[in-house]
């Protein structure tokens, strides 16, 4: 069944479309090229500027001119993840939507529902005549996956619109209000290599797969692994018993998702080969207790390679090992003000390595900007005790909860109304663009909200069918009842 005949049908013939078109972060132009021609194509106002974003802007329903004027909100660009067995380039290849039982998902890769449900409601409203409000402008944000840059670049001044609606938030029935903020750490470890020695040793790959990864914001309370530091965990056991030296070690992908899969090439003497099994079974029946509730399909095995020329010295990359193995991953605190919502992250999500340096990227979010700066400055502490350089990029501010929550109201009323029961009322862990759109436009009265989506930044994201339906009705509804009041 072609996604395109679900319904609603207009919002998901989009969602096709965009499917589609290359998408992938910093690379949108293709997509945005085909939103312009739909604005031309049904009359609807549309403009970008020097970074990409759009801007689409669409005259009130008759007898609704002089409503709030309002915003409608989300982002461009896709996470492009895939299973190590998909053959797919996110530069030119479409992605593959079907639909799976009671859910739409993709084939091997990411789906991109994030946010592209989001993206596809926009034009179903924009380029809709037949639907209820006020004045109405759209915002098509680029590169929010990789680095919030459209958002952080927009202009005063280029929106008239007093409320914003967001619809980049992935849990039905729960009204977003306020969301972390963020900052990318990137750490460089300068690298000094040796020859191997012609006889008396071996060469074994590592590697861990089969973790379910996920988004770095929403699924870091649920207890993954973290394939990078499951990696450096088992190499830095091993290390411990023999002697052992790596040739080159690569995981992860995105700062922003939890790494799924790590792989390592290691040299060691070819009479230590038994006491290597040996070592990475026990250290592998470790893990698995450890994880066995929430990671079954994990996999940590070893097979024989060619003997590569060089490796790392051995004893500065054991101290690597070290300050990986201690610095902050996962979770570091809940908030006490909001019951369920963590306040402070750190994810650990790219390592590579190449003949100058190791490569190491982490993403650190907190509702509490002193508290995302107090975790940065603990990894650098790490990493600067073995002469690694560390640098703090891209930080973006949290959206903190307005404490005049007219929107708010408003929503949960059409809400209650639709659903015959109360919406939540949420802070997310993830790092939304509207506290930077909030320090650009402090006027907007803001509110995010969207259907059920699983798994995002990973190829097991899935989007509920029926969610969507609802979602649709829900923007439709309070649309309507923001041309008639703002009270």
């Amino acid at each position: 069944m072609s996604i395109s005949h679900l319904q609603p049908q207009r919002l998901w013939q989009y969602f096709s479309d965009i499917c589609a078109i290359p998408h992938p972060s910093k690379h949108e132009a293709e997509l945005i090229a085909y939103i312009l021609a739909e604005a031309e194509k049904h009359g609807v106002d549309a403009e970008t500027d020097e970074l990409g974003n759009i801007r689409l802007s669409k005259p009130a329903t008759k007898g609704y001119e002089h409503s709030v004027p309002v915003v409608l909100q989300s982002h461009m660009d896709m996470v492009p993840q895939k299973n190590a067995a998909t053959n797919h380039d996110f530069l030119t290849d479409p992605i593959k939507p079907y639909v799976d039982g009671s859910w739409v998902t993709a084939d091997g890769t990411t789906l991109g529902a994030d946010n592209g449900i989001g993206m596809a409601a926009i034009l179903a409203v924009m380029f809709n005549r037949d639907l209820e409000h006020g004045p109405l402008e759209a915002l098509l944000t680029a590169d929010e996956e990789a680095g919030m840059s459209g958002a952080f670049g927009l202009k005063p001044g280029w929106f008239e619109g007093k409320v914003l609606l967001n619809l980049d938030t992935e849990e039905e029935g729960e009204l977003y209000v306020g969301c972390a903020g963020g900052v990318d750490v990137n750490v460089r470890w300068p690298v000094e290599y040796e020859a191997v020695p012609d006889v008396g040793y071996c060469a074994v790959s590592l590697s861990v797969t089969g973790l379910k990864g996920g988004h770095s914001g929403i699924d870091i309370h649920k207890g993954r692994g973290n394939a990078n530091k499951l990696l450096c965990r088992t190499l830095l056991e091993l290390s411990r018993h023999l002697e052992l030296s790596v040739a080159s070690i690569e995981g992860g992908s995105l700062r922003n998702a939890i790494p799924r899969e790590a792989f390592s090439t290691l040299v060691i003497h070819e009479s230590d080969r038994d006491q290597f099994n040996q070592i990475l079974s026990d250290v592998i029946d470790d893990i698995s207790d450890e994880y066995e509730a929430v990671e079954s399909d994990l996999m940590i095995k070893s097979e024989s390679v060619d003997l590569p020329e060089q490796v790392m010295v051995q004893e500065a990359f054991v101290g690597l090992l070290n300050a990986i193995v201690v610095c902050p991953n996962g979770v570091m605190r809940n908030s006490i003000k909001f019951d369920g919502v963590v306040e402070t992250s750190s994810n650990f999500g790219v390592i590579t390595s190449d003949d100058e340096v190791v490569s190491l990227l982490f993403m650190t979010r907190s509702l509490k900007n002193h508290a995302r700066d107090n975790t940065v400055q603990r990894i650098r502490s790490c990493f600067e005790m073995v002469d690694a350089e560390v640098k703090a990029e891209g930080a973006y501010p949290g959206w903190t909860p307005s404490d005049e929550p007219k929107l708010l109201n408003l929503t949960k009323s059409v809400y209650k109304r639709l659903m015959g029961k109360e919406a939540g009322v949420q802070v997310i862990h993830a790092g939304l663009e509207c506290g930077i759109l909030g320090d650009i436009y402090p006027e907007w009265d803001m509110i995010s909200f969207g259907p059920t989506i699983t798994g995002a930044h990973s190829p097991d994201e899935r989007v509920d069918i029926a969610s969507v339906a609802r979602f649709w009705d829900l923007l439709v509804a309070v649309l309507a009842k923001l041309a008639k009041s703002y009270e």
